[in-house]
């Protein structure tokens, strides 16, 4: 039985440790809850292993000759066994809960130095709005390498929850609430932003980017941003652009000129085609007056004309009209 357990124990380790399950680690916060994931994946091999053992042994031992057709004996629970495999996994479960709990704690503080980013969510796009730039707002999220950072969030229609894969770290965001969520990136690079609360027809295409700088290219970004010269994942300096990318538009329309795709609501190419300003600000402050075909009214967001600030959504009527109408 002992073989039989090391055997399927050695088996299971390697699917475990030789397949990459987890993506690349890429913030200070990874690191503990990575050894949650393998503390609690080892756990589950050993129970896993012993659990096949003892019944591969168990099959084999007390098999039935070919000419016994005689049920088996009645037998008596052993009243010891009973209590082994009640108080083991008692003992498994409480390490775990208390391991996780002292991992999670030493990643939810936030660091004294952090940068704070407000971070807004609606169906289907997120804001990162940065107080230390003068408030200014993108539609992706930049951040210095080894600087840490706190994201301040809340939603303005529905749940949503903020992660991203490679940083481990995964927050609710939730109207009328203010949920926080601290790391500190290492490494240089691009990951994605993923929404993982089901927020409505939409929620497949709320993805955004994080995109973590050096200190100098950091400082670079920052400097055009107060210099109002620079826009990060907003379709560069087109005011209009940048607003459709920020509101989410993006996420639900094609746009041809924007590069969007999505098809949670109308092609805008088609339907605003040859229909002029005032037809279009109606769509968007007041999308449930006209309904394309094929497409149930409800769908599309009703606040769109308290939230998009007058000279923005000026901006995108204007952005829209020439994008369809050439």
């Amino acid at each position: 039985m002992v073989l039989v357990g090391l055997v399927v124990g050695a088996a299971v380790a390697l699917v475990a440790l030789l397949i990459p399950w987890l993506p690349t680690a890429a913030s200070t916060e990874a690191g503990p809850i990575d050894q949650v994931y393998w503390f609690v994946t080892g756990i589950c091999i050993f129970v896993f292993a012993l659990v096949a053992a003892v019944s591969a042994y168990s099959v084999w031992k007390f098999r039935a000759a070919p000419d016994d057709h005689e049920d088996g004996k009645p037998i008596h629970g052993n009243t010891r066994l009973e209590i082994i495999w009640t108080l083991v996994p008692t003992i498994l479960v409480t390490a775990i809960s208390i391991y996780s709990g002292i991992a999670l704690a030493s990643v939810q503080e936030p660091s004294p130095d952090a940068r704070t980013i407000k971070v807004t969510a609606q169906q289907f796009a997120w804001n990162f709005a940065y107080p230390n730039l003068s408030g200014r707002s993108t539609g992706d999220l930049v951040v210095q390498v080894d600087k840490p950072v706190v994201l301040e969030m809340t939603s303005k229609d529905v749940i949503h929850s903020f992660w991203v894969p490679q940083f481990r770290m995964k927050q609710d965001v939730v109207p009328g609430i203010n949920t926080q969520v601290p790391f500190t990136p290492t490494k240089v690079g691009t990951f994605p932003v993923i929404c993982t609360e089901l927020c409505g027809l939409g929620h497949p295409t709320m993805r955004a980017e994080v995109r973590v700088l050096s200190a100098a290219d950091y400082a670079t970004w920052a400097s055009q941003e107060k210099g109002g010269t620079a826009t990060t994942g907003a379709g560069g300096g087109d005011a209009g652009k940048a607003a459709f990318e920020q509101f989410g538009c993006s996420s639900c329309h094609t746009l041809a000129d924007a590069g969007s795709t999505a098809q949670v609501g109308p092609d805008l190419d088609k339907v605003l085609k040859g229909k002029d300003a005032d037809f279009v600000r109606t769509s968007i402050v007041d999308p449930n007056k006209e309904i394309a075909t094929g497409y149930q009214p409800g769908v599309m967001p009703q606040e769109f004309g308290d939230q998009v600030p007058e000279q923005q959504l000026d901006a995108l009527v204007d952005y829209l009209v020439k994008a369809t109408n050439g």
